[in-house]
């Protein structure tokens, strides 16, 4: 058997993490921290694996990525709970294809909504191989852009306005911000997200429910992921 390829996993708050920690501590593993939080390094058939617990928001987010490829992971999956925009359903999984900071704001000083200035790109993609992967693995999944901010939607009139302007079909406060390490370190990215709520007024209820549900069927599944992205990628 040759080198194993190296994955990291990166999910925000603790109740996303832990049911994959528990997953992972069934069988041998080694722990470290990273930044006051748990980093698990576990190996799988074909994957060599750190799970890392990041925080919630963009720049727990993007340190998180950096830390993952500045020690060798050469592919970066992310999952977790996202609110659903447009037609987006709750309980629904989706693939993202697109990424884009929604809170940064120079239109007031003639730039695009989420533009920033002097750079090549601030819409950034999946990786096209490790997509076309997962719609294999996941029949029927659904693929949206996910649009990011560092705050919790729960706004009906904020939630129309990110469908609209950004064509998004969930909001989160991490993906975009691993998508632009990702994208700009030449590091393959995706994320998958499931939908907890509708990013509206009973937004904080419906995620508190689906968050501290316990279930590990998304983590089980990014789990899959890793372990045949690593032997087909």
């Amino acid at each position: 058997m040759g080198e194993l390829k190296k994955i990291g996993i990166i999910a925000a708050d603790t109740d996303e993490f832990a049911p994959l920690a528990d997953i992972i501590e069934k069988g041998g593993y080694t722990e470290e921290s990273f930044l006051k939080r748990r980093a698990l390094h576990f190996k799988t058939e074909n994957a060599d694996i750190t799970a890392l617990h990041c925080g919630v928001g963009k720049v727990n987010a993007a340190a998180a990525a950096m830390h993952l490829i500045d020690t060798g992971c050469e592919i970066i999956l992310n999952y977790g709970l996202s609110g659903g925009l447009g037609e987006a359903v709750r309980g629904g999984l989706y693939l993202c294809d697109k990424f884009s900071e929604h809170d940064f704001d120079l239109t007031m000083i003639g730039y695009k909504p989420c533009e920033k200035p002097d750079q090549e790109t601030y819409i950034y993609n999946a990786d096209e191989r490790l997509n076309a992967l997962i719609k294999e693995t996941v029949k029927g999944i659904n693929v949206g852009a996910a649009v990011t901010g560092d705050s919790f939607i729960c706004d009906s009139k904020k939630s129309e306005y990110l469908s609209k302007t950004f064509g998004a079909v969930s909001c989160d406060m991490e993906t975009a911000a691993i998508a632009y390490v990702c994208e700009y370190s030449g590091v393959p990215f995706a994320a998958v997200r499931k939908i907890s709520d509708g990013a509206d007024e009973q937004a904080a209820e419906n995620y508190r429910e689906e968050n501290t549900s316990g279930k590990e069927d998304l983590q089980r599944l990014i789990l899959k992921i890793a372990d045949i992205a690593a032997k087909r990628l």
